[in-house]
């Protein structure tokens, strides 16, 4: 079982309701104004990638996604997974060559779009296709999971609504200068080899890799982060998430029910729910039970980071249970 990605099967409900027709045809009306007048000039790679605030929104996503895809990145500075995401979504996009445009939105400073997509818990990826917005993932979620919602998501674009993405001039950012090389850092193949084995599903592979850079650094931030959310993803990967949760649901006493409903919360997103349910089950447990709620529990800390309000909250929810 993978991480929970978001059924793309709203998209193609789309086609049967009102607002999808009138997007559609504007869609159309935008295609036929660019082909009388020329169509418009190639963008460089580096403008495949956009911070849209609420200002903008209408203006950068709305009318944008009449002529591509547009994928919206949910993101915080806060917030760790969201480092981890927002560059291979940024990477995605200019390996996709303009079938998609990427917005980035920093939640803390648009709280009103934030609540208009009903956010819960970032990163959150969302997509807006001929000004009809749909929910693509949330959470932790493999590269190659998200190139297949990526490919969906072209698709129905070209389909749906005859989107066929923009004109990208590949030299544009490359004349005049030279990219500055990046410093080699002395752990940076080991992390590399850690990447690499996550994308191809190599979970052990994974876990190994970011185990070898913390057996020589064992506060490596990165590594840690890596170690923390490559084991919980080989956790869930082989659970039923149906059954997970009806057994948590009729047998709130057993830890171990809990704590892998907590692991797919989290997964899927659902961060406070995840918190929430550990922090119930050390208060109302004892012994070998609390001690296993409350370890897992910090571990799904390092999984969001340690910097994240939504960890200091639950500690302090946590200590109070404890104290």
């Amino acid at each position: 079982m993978q991480p929970r990605n978001m059924s793309m099967s709203g998209v193609v409900d789309l086609a049967a309701v009102k607002a999808a027709g009138e997007a559609k045809a504007k869609a159309e009306q935008v295609r036929a104004e660019a082909a009388r007048t020329g169509g418009p000039a190639a963008v460089p790679p580096s403008a495949l990638v956009i911070d849209v605030d609420e200002a903008g929104f209408e203006r950068d996503v709305i009318q944008r996604s009449a002529e591509v895809p547009v994928v919206l990145d949910f993101w915080a500075e806060w917030c760790e997974p969201c480092k981890q995401l927002g560059p291979l979504l940024e990477r995605l996009a200019v390996e996709y060559n303009g079938r998609f445009l990427l917005a980035k939105i920093d939640v803390d400073a648009n709280q009103m779009l934030m609540q208009q997509f009903g956010i819960q818990g970032i990163p959150a990826v969302f997509a807006v296709v001929a000004g009809q917005a749909l929910p693509l993932f949330q959470g932790a979620v493999p590269e190659a999971q998200i190139r297949e919602t990526l490919d969906q998501l072209i698709m129905v674009g070209e389909e749906r609504f005859g989107l066929t993405g923009i004109a990208v001039d590949a030299d544009a950012d490359t004349e005049g200068a030279a990219a500055p090389a990046r410093p080699v850092g002395p752990y940076d193949a080991l992390l590399e080899a850690a990447m690499s084995a996550l994308d191809a599903g190599d979970l052990a592979g994974a876990v190994q890799a970011y185990k070898n850079v913390l057996a020589d650094d064992p506060a490596h931030p990165e590594a840690k982060l890596g170690l923390a959310q490559a084991e919980l993803l080989a956790r869930v990967q082989d659970l039923d998430p149906a059954a997970v949760r009806k057994n948590a649901a009729d047998a709130p006493a057993d830890v171990a029910a809990q704590i892998a409903a907590a692991d797919l919360d989290l997964v899927g997103g659902h961060v406070q729910d995840a918190f929430g349910r550990l922090v119930e089950t050390v208060r109302r447990t004892v012994g070998e039970d609390r001690d296993a709620a409350r370890l897992r529990l910090l571990e799904l800390f390092e999984v969001i980071g340690v910097d994240d309000p939504r960890v200091t909250t639950a500690r302090q929810a946590l200590a109070r249970v404890l104290f």
